[in-house]
């Protein structure tokens, strides 16, 4: 099969620079403070609000290797007994939020475990730290479980004893199938384990298979993309999502071209969002069809992303386990990003919050904004109900601007981005940020 040849409007190549990001949250990550941890406390006391659905995310910090792009908090140097010691302390943490009034009676709508590599965990460890979850906790009631893993930490049994604590939406961190691309960029498994994963994953009957890849990994070439491509298709899965490249400050690569004083290795962005495209319309014409900037789903197999779309609408989620992030009644909060301050903070029976932001409303409704834009299109009603704002006079300023650019196109009620602009949709987003935020780090 030949990919498609696209020209997504790209001009002049632009390279990966050091602190590229992914628009994740609003406001940005670098303004949430210690002093307003207090806020997120008093949120979590208050009276519960059983109609806004409630999503619970599980950090599993551990990896075999760390990859030379990674900017997690993730650990390779622990032991059997460090890891027992930290589900001990992710399962407490859970039990303190259990004993929360904001979320009494409530039932998780969607449930994700999510690292570092959660399917590092034995069978036996993750048996263990379901079972003390599930004294406090469930989430029989949820439309989703996702669970993220690296192929080559798996096996068949593994994969039924993840089936068998409710997972419906296996998550396989492919990233590429060429092995020399796999290697330089410091993946710690090979092409082999990823068919044989794959094939035990659909044996054991997941409702819902996702592959993870990203477009301009060091090393990779218009040949080994398109190659990745093919076989990624061939596999069939129920969904993809595709990411393109980025060079935080904390990734290897960072740091080694920091030092040297020469560009990241990596594929400039022209190049990244051409090979974007082209998966894109290869998987189109297999039967996927787009669900945001980064994913496709089987039209045929009613694949979601339950997960995403309900944090795009202003979910609540509690996220556990060290460096966490969590959104909850109108609080953004992350957990200490220090293993020993995080489980000390659990044995003494605290919540382990270390920064939170209390937002406004005028923030709430820029956040939902800019992430459904991520979808390519955002409906311009549903803010109308919801936040009683016009967002086209709201936003007029940076849809003017969009619009000048050649970014949108016609929506009927909705605000909609060109493909080209969806490829590049993080780099717009700030285009729609308070002012304040605009100059300042993100993270």
């Amino acid at each position: 099969m030949q990919l498609p040849q696209v020209n997504p409007a790209a001009s002049r190549p632009e390279p990966t620079e050091v602190g590229s990001y992914f628009v994740a949250n609003y406001p940005p990550f670098s303004v949430w403070r210690p002093d307003h941890v207090e806020a997120a406390r008093r949120a979590l006391a208050a009276s519960a609000r059983p109609k806004t659905p409630l999503g619970l995310y599980l950090h599993i910090p551990f990896c075999r290797k760390r990859c030379k792009f990674c900017y997690f908090r993730v650990y390779t140097d622990k032991n059997a007994d460090q890891v027992e010691a930290y589900a001990d302390a992710l399962a407490r943490e859970v039990a303190l939020y259990a004993d929360c009034p904001a979320l009494d009676g409530r039932q998780f709508e969607f449930v994700y475990f999510g690292g570092g590599t959660p399917s590092f965990l034995s069978n036996q460890q993750i048996e263990r730290l379901i079972e003390r979850i599930r004294r406090h906790w469930h989430w029989d009631a949820a439309r989703e479980v996702t669970f993220e893993c690296e192929p080559g930490t798996l096996k068949e049994s593994k994969l039924s004893t993840i089936r068998s604590i409710g997972v419906t939406r296996l998550s396989l961190g492919v990233e590429h199938f060429d092995d020399d691309v796999l290697e330089l960029n410091g993946r710690a498994h090979h092409s082999p384990e990823i068919f044989r994963s794959y094939e035990w994953a659909r044996r054991v009957g997941f409702p819902q298979i996702n592959v993870d890849l990203i477009a301009g990994m060091v090393g990779d070439t218009d040949a080994k993309w398109t190659d990745t491509v093919k076989k990624a298709i061939r596999l069939a899965p129920d969904s993809v999502t595709i990411y393109q490249m980025e060079l935080p400050h904390n990734a290897v690569f960072s740091r080694e071209a920091k030092q040297r004083g020469v560009e990241p290795p990596v594929a400039d962005w022209a190049t990244k969002r051409r090979w974007m495209a082209e998966a894109f319309a290869a998987f189109e014409a297999d039967g996927y069809e787009i669900s945001s900037a980064y994913t496709l789903v089987r039209k045929d197999r009613r694949a979601g992303f339950v997960y995403r779309d309900s944090l795009w609408h202003g979910a609540d989620m509690i996220g556990t386990g060290v460096a966490s992030f969590s959104h909850f009644g109108g609080v953004h909060y992350q957990n200490h990003d220090q293993w020993d301050d995080y489980v000390g903070a659990v044995g003494r029976g605290e919540l382990p919050i270390a920064r939170a932001l209390s937002v406004s409303k005028d923030d709430l409704l820029t956040r939902e904004w800019i992430l459904q834009l991520k979808t390519g299109a955002a409906d311009t009603e549903y803010f109308k109900r919801k936040f009683g704002v016009d967002v086209r006079r709201r936003f007029g300023d940076a849809l003017d601007g969009l619009a000048a650019d050649g970014c949108l196109e016609g929506g009927n009620g909705s605000v909609r981005l060109t493909r080209e602009a969806l490829l590049r949709v993080d780099a717009l987003l700030p285009r729609f940020f308070a002012k304040q935020y605009r100059e300042i780090r993100y993270t």
